[in-house]
């Protein structure tokens, strides 16, 4: 579902939240491991077992999350359906390039040659515009939900006898987890509680004719969306 610079987005407002939340949440909630120790810090947790959390996953599982990332892929959706027209404008061109090219004349072929340039030029830009801008506000809806998320997945953790909690929204080798066992992942509970504490209700399921827009060819990937929480709580292998 997200990008490199959302998933680094995402864990750096998970570790900050993690903070904020253990330097004021009250004794009784326990708190993050390694806080900075001081005589208004709450008390480490004592829990001892490990287990582990998809955050982009049950960002983008939860209720909200579905609701908010939907909304904003419905909002790029007219985009998606201009980039997808202006690739099949130039693979149109490059057709008509290479099958009349050897039979156009000199100042017919050069100008052909500098449309598709300029089309391929307007589309690249729009590309990286559309990705830009997809992800900053893909970002901005994971940061407001994960700050929320924060003090649930703190509270499950040491309700639950979690000593540590570790990200896995990066597969080995890019992450640091090469396997883990469905036993040991709270994403899946941790989207249930939020949901509970949200009270935004479960997206309606799509209409079986209803499809998104997407673009054309691998020259212009679409813009991020929200992954199904089907595989919340997979082992990862």
């Amino acid at each position: 579902m997200t990008s490199k610079v959302v998933r680094i987005l995402v864990a750096a407002v998970f570790c900050l939240s993690l903070l904020a939340t253990a330097q004021t949440t009250p004794a009784s909630n326990a708190a993050i491991p390694n806080a900075p120790s001081s005589a208004s810090a709450t008390p480490a947790a004592t829990g001892t077992k490990v287990g582990t959390i998809n955050i982009e996953l049950a960002v983008s599982a939860c209720n909200e999350g579905q609701r908010d990332l939907g909304t904003l892929s419905q909002k790029l959706g007219p985009k998606q359906t201009e980039l997808k027209s202006l690739s099949e404008e130039i693979d149109g061109l490059k057709k008509q390039l290479n099958t009349q090219g050897d039979k156009m004349n000199e100042d017919a072929k050069t100008t052909l040659v500098k449309q598709i340039e300029s089309r391929q030029k307007v589309f690249d830009r729009s590309v990286q515009d559309a990705r830009e801008e997809a992800q900053s506000q893909q970002g901005e809806i994971m940061q407001r939900i994960l700050q929320k998320m924060a003090p649930v997945i703190v509270k499950y953790a040491t309700d639950n006898g979690f000593g540590m909690i570790i990200d896995t929204s990066q597969p080995w080798p890019q992450g640091p987890v090469v396997w883990y066992g469905q036993a040991v992942d709270i994403t899946q509970p941790v989207v249930e509680a939020y949901n509970v504490k949200s009270g935004v209700p479960a997206p309606p399921p799509a209409s079986p004719g209803a499809s998104k827009p997407t673009t054309g060819a691998a020259k212009a990937p679409a813009t991020p969306a929200a992954k199904p929480p089907a595989s919340a709580t997979t082992p990862k292998q």
